[in-house]
Parts: C-alpha cells; sequence; structure tokens
C-alpha cells in the first residue's frame, strides 16, 4: 500500500533528504515540517511547510497537518525533543507509526533505528526486562566506513550557519541543546587545540597509575545535552554526576583505590569539568586519589579496571563486553538484572560482581537484530548504508 511519511528534524546532514528520496522512488509520498531555516537548506525536496509558531500550538498543527497530508507514518530523529513530543503523543493516539532515528547502541557502524521510541522508550525495554529472548540467528558483518571528523564539523556548521536566519524566519524556535552554536563553536575552538597538550598528560598519568597497580574505576563523562542525560535520568548534567559519585568514592571506596574521570572526546570544555573535579577533590579530602582526563586511551583503561560507573554510555557497553564490573545510574537497555551492580552506588566500590557476559552477548545481539541497521549520518557512503537498511524496517508492516 502506498503511505505518507512525515519527517521532523533529523540530524545535521543530507540522510533524511535522502531516505526521503528513496521512499518516494518506492512509491511512497513524503512530506515535511521545518522548525528552522537548518531544516529547509537540508531538505530541498517540495512538500514542506514551516512551523513558525510558538511550541504551545504545535499540537494543533500537528493534527491539521497530519488530517492533511493523511499521514501514517511519522520519522524523527531523538524521541525527546521538544518539537518532537506532541508529534510521538499524536501518533500514539491515531495509531500512527513513528520511526525513531538515533545515535548507535552499540557502535562503529550502526546507528539506531526503532518504531515507537528509542532509550527508556525503547519498546525492546519490557522484553528485556524479563529475559534475554533467543539468539535472533545469524548478523551480517556491518560495512565498515570512515566518518572523518571534519565532515560531521562541517554539516554541523552549515545547519547552524544558515540557522543565523532564524530570527527572521522562525522566530520562536529554541534549539534543545543545552547552548547556542556560536556560544559552542567558541568552546570547540579553545578546547581542541589544547587536547594536544593535555594528551601527553594523561598518557603520563596512565603509565604511572599502571606502574602503581593501585585498583581503580573509571567514570566515563556524557555530554550534558544528551537526552540520556536530560530526559532518561534523575542526574541534571555532569556537575551533578561526579558530584554525587566523588562523595560515594570518598565515603565507601577503599582508602588506596583510585577513580578515573574520562571526559567525552566531543565535549566543547563550556562546562569546565577539569576545574569542577579539582574542587570537590579538594572538598571531599581525595587529594592523591582521582586522576581527571581529557583525552585517554579507553580500551587500555578498560583492560585494567575494576569497574565502570556511568549514567547511560555506550562506555557501559564495552564494559560489559569486558567482563567488568558496571554501575548504571540512568536508564539503559543493558541495565538488566545479571549484568549490573544492584546494590546502589555506594556498595558497588567493594560489593560489584562481573556480569554474565554470555547474557550480555545474547542481548546485544537481539538488540543488534532489532534496533540498529549497518550506516551512519555523516559520511555518503555512511548515509547510502543507512538508507539502504532502513528502507525494509520503514516498510515492514
Amino acid at each position: 500500500m502506498r503511505r505518507t511519511f512525515l519527517f521532523l528534524q533529523g540530524p545535521c546532514s543530507p540522510f533524511f533528504r535522502e531516505l526521503a528520496k528513496a521512499l518516494r522512488q518506492a512509491g511512497h509520498r513524503i512530506c515535511r515540517i521545518n522548525f528552522t531555516a537548518g531544516d529547509v537548506l537540508y531538505w530541498r525536496l517540495g512538500r514542506s511547510v514551516a512551523y513558525r509558531g510558538k511550541l504551545a500550538g504545535l499540537p494543533k498543527f500537528y493534527e491539521r497537518q497530519v488530517q492533511r497530508w493523511k499521514v501514517s507514518d511519522i520519522v524523527l530523529f531523538g524521541d525527546c525533543r521538544p518539537v518532537h513530543l506532541p508529534a510521538v503523543k499524536l501518533a500514539q493516539a491515531l495509531g500512527l507509526r513513528v520511526h525513531v532515528f538515533e545515535e548507535g547502541y552499540f557502535r562503529p557502524h550502526r546507528i539506531t533505528l526503532e518504531r515507537g521510541g528509542v532509550n527508556a522508550h525503547s519498546p525492546l525495554l519490557p522484553v528485556l526486562q524479563q529475559d534475554v529472548p533467543p539468539d535472533p540467528g545469524q548478523l551480517a558483518r556491518p560495512t565498515a566506513f570512515k566518518t572523518p571528523f571534519w565532515r560531521r564539523a562541517t554539516h554541523d556548521v552549515i545547519y547552524h550557519a544558515a540557522g543565523a536566519a532564524n530570527w527572521v524566519l522562525f522566530p520562536h524556535y529554541r534549539t534543545h541543546a543545552p547552548y547556542i552554536a556560536p556560544l559552542e563553536y567558541t568552546g570547540y575552538a579553545v578546547r581542541l587545540p589544547a587536547l594536544r597538550l593535555h594528551r601527553g598528560r594523561d598518557d603520563r598519568a596512565l603509565k604511572q597509575l599502571l606502574l602503581e597497580r593501585r585498583q581503580f574505576f573509571v567514570l566515563p563523562l556524557q555530554l550534558d545535552g544528551d537526552s540520556q542525560i536530560r530526559q532518561h535520568s534523575p542526574i541534571g548534567n555532569m556537575r551533578e554526576l561526579m558530584q554525587l559519585v566523588l562523595l560515594s568514592f570518598a565515603r565507601h571506596a577503599a582508602p588506596d583505590a583510585v577513580l578515573v574521570i574520562k571526559n567525552h572526546p566531543l565535549d566543547p570544555g563550556l562546562a569546565r569539568h577539569g576545574r569542577v573535579v579539582r574542587r570537590l577533590v579538594r572538598q571531599y579530602g581525595l587529594v592523591g586519589r582521582v586522576v581527571y582526563m581529557e583525552t585517554g586511551q579507553l580500551p587500555r583503561l578498560l583492560r585494567q579496571a575494576a569497574g565502570v560507573i556511568t549514567v547511560n554510555s555506550t562506555v557501559g557497553a564495552l564494559a560489559l563486553e569486558a567482563g567488568l564490573p558496571l554501575m548504571v545510574l540512568g536508564k539503559a537497555l543493558y541495565a538488566q538484572s545479571g549484568l549490573v551492580h544492584e546494590g546502589g552506588l555506594d556498595s558497588f566500590w567493594n560489593q560489584a560482581t562481573p556480569p554474565d557476559t554470555q547474557r550480555f552477548r545474547r542481548l546485544r545481539r537481539w538488540v543488534l537484530a532489532k534496533a540498529t541497521v549497518n550506516g551512519g549520518f555523516y559520511c555518503p557512503m555512511g548515509i547510502a548504508l543507512a538508507v539502504q537498511n532502513s528502507l525494509p524496517r520503514l516498510l515492514a508492516d
């Protein structure tokens, strides 16, 4: 049957445009709602409408457009964006299909695609909480591709440069990100050149830590704007996370244990995590017991770590794959009984046990088969793979 796919906001790349072209070539109708000048720039396929009103008027607007275009399917990137929440709610009420894209649960070479929601809204969660389903069968090895950072950054800059016209064309739009693009770019301009200096210092700190053979735990930081932090956890930002973890570590970890805090590689540096760590170390009497890294070799850290603490990071999946004890403070697909520590953060430092790695591998294979596709959002090869592999999922009954 011929279906009508309504596209909302996508990643800062041509991916949604190329996916829409493929759906149209397959005989289906496509339409689009633009919220920013960047959305307009990356669409350019016709049959679109701009929403220039306030957020409060969006539910009624969606109702009119869905009825006008006879929409059967909604396609979006990130189901927790403020402009997407009313669309998801309307789709649930009307029985429409919602196809949600996100960065991959397991990387590289894969993106997330689920029907109905992702992360804590994933339809897989109720199934996985009961028990890991049977093995889904043979999984094809994903086709590898490379996405240089400059290509992703270029798309981001183009998208947000177009957004300079928002104050005229979309005066009521407010970004879902914690920082406006110019401020974020300023942060990157300062932080990225300094990483070369940090790398040498971090390498020396890691070598010294391994040489001393001290027990250490790893806390990988995430981005404050990540929906897994803002929507799917009780923790508001990385400052709150570090305060919570360092206080527990000071009170309950062994006196000779060390905590390694590693910053996210894409952090713009505006929150000054290093400065926050130094203040908390002094406040909680942890001098000599905390190592903060702006860079660092994560695989090498995980080979020697005694455990990992995360909110909901892909590093958590890497820790489970390596058989490391894991403490999850948010909502994650892999936060299941037998895989993560269930006794609370205070008991984790001394009572954590390794996960059931066989169960995790079954869970990983199931999530790969049901919730991800081979491809990417930013380079031509990754986009082509993502379009090719997403079509069967979108068109399935």
